[in-house]
């Protein structure tokens, strides 16, 4: 057994911070919808013949993942 795995029961976890637990996830909340809007409207801002409705539709399908496994963890 390695230490990082040992739980001392002498000193629990500690509770986070105001920041952590108000803060951040409404900074993450706005950031992620921040990037998949730009990204969105970025997707149709070249509208010639052939980019039809699915352009638009793949890079909203396509940005959601990365934004959200990048912003999982807050």
């Amino acid at each position: 057994s390695t230490k990082e795995e040992m739980v001392d029961a002498e000193h629990p976890p500690a509770k986070p911070h105001w920041y952590e637990h108000y803060v951040m996830p409404c900074l993450a909340e706005l950031m992620g919808s921040t990037i998949f809007v730009f990204l969105g409207c970025l997707s149709v801002v070249e509208n010639t013949v052939g980019t039809g409705r699915m352009q638009p539709a793949l890079v909203h399908g396509l940005s959601i993942v990365p934004t959200v496994v990048m912003l999982e963890n807050i």
